[in-house]
């Protein structure tokens, strides 16, 4: 009996430890970008949650900046710790409007991202340097009941074009799954990004064939990046390929 209650008192201080730990460290709030969702983190999640981070991954609504930028807000808004915001790709948009003004937000972590200054469409920053090949992949737009398009990869030439570092089955699946972005959103101009006032990293592929490594390279540049790391033959997906760098990525963030 005193050999269990001995076990249990270990356990429940170690669980005390672990919950004291999660507390002193910051939120990770991960957004998704266009043609993913959500579940496009689970690696990430892994990690940080065994290294005792609380981790929310939001639901991008892929809409528009303003709109998408409010929602993801309106959840910073209901973090009470300090928050590490990282987007990815259409999201890196998202989390340069959301964070703008939240107090809360202490860096910004872009992985695979566009980082806009002001009055910048992705649209432009993806044609602004030679290597996108995203257009010809599209399929032929879903007209909505409001007029608006939303955009889907065809799934045949998914693979190739946004996760070609992942299995077929991985790719197969995503493809299957992926969330439309609207034509609008990608052609809408960013409000005052946050990263010029929030120190930001960066993260991505030297492989990617949605946005440039070069445009990727020169928005890190001018938001004057604490670091910047590019991964060897990683695809756009970079946080489903290498979980564990992108992690470690946010960490530094998350420590400065």
């Amino acid at each position: 009996m005193k050999n269990i209650v001995t076990a249990l008192a270990i356990a429940t201080s170690l669980a005390m430890g672990h919950n004291a730990l999660a507390a002193d460290k910051p939120t990770v709030v991960l957004v998704h970008g266009a043609f993913a969702d959500a579940s496009s983190w689970n690696g990430v999640v892994n990690v940080l949650e065994q290294d005792g981070y609380k981790v929310i991954a939001a639901a991008n609504p892929l809409r528009g900046v303003k709109s998408d930028g409010a929602a993801v807000a309106a959840l910073l808004a209901s973090v009470k710790t300090p928050v590490v915001l990282v987007g990815h790709s259409y999201g890196g948009n998202v989390i340069s409007n959301a964070a703008y003004g939240q107090a809360n937000v202490k860096a910004l972590v872009y992985v695979s991202a566009f980082a806009p200054g002001t009055g910048e469409t992705v649209a432009q920053l993806a044609g602004k340097f030679p290597g996108s090949t995203l257009g010809p992949t599209l399929a032929d737009p879903v007209v909505l009941a409001d007029g608006g398009k939303d955009l889907y990869i065809q799934q045949d030439k998914f693979h190739d074009q946004f996760a070609a570092d992942l299995s077929d089955e991985q790719a197969t699946l995503m493809a299957a799954t992926q969330r439309p972005v609207t034509e609008a959103a990608l052609n809408e101009k960013a409000t005052t990004p946050a990263w010029k006032s929030i120190p930001s990293w960066h993260i991505y592929g030297d492989a990617d064939k949605n946005i440039p490594p070069q445009a990727m390279a020169f928005m890190a540049e001018r938001a004057h990046a604490r670091a910047v790391e590019v991964i060897q033959g990683a695809s756009h997906v970079v946080m489903v390929s290498h979980p564990e760098s992108v992690a470690r990525m946010i960490e530094k963030a998350a420590v400065q």
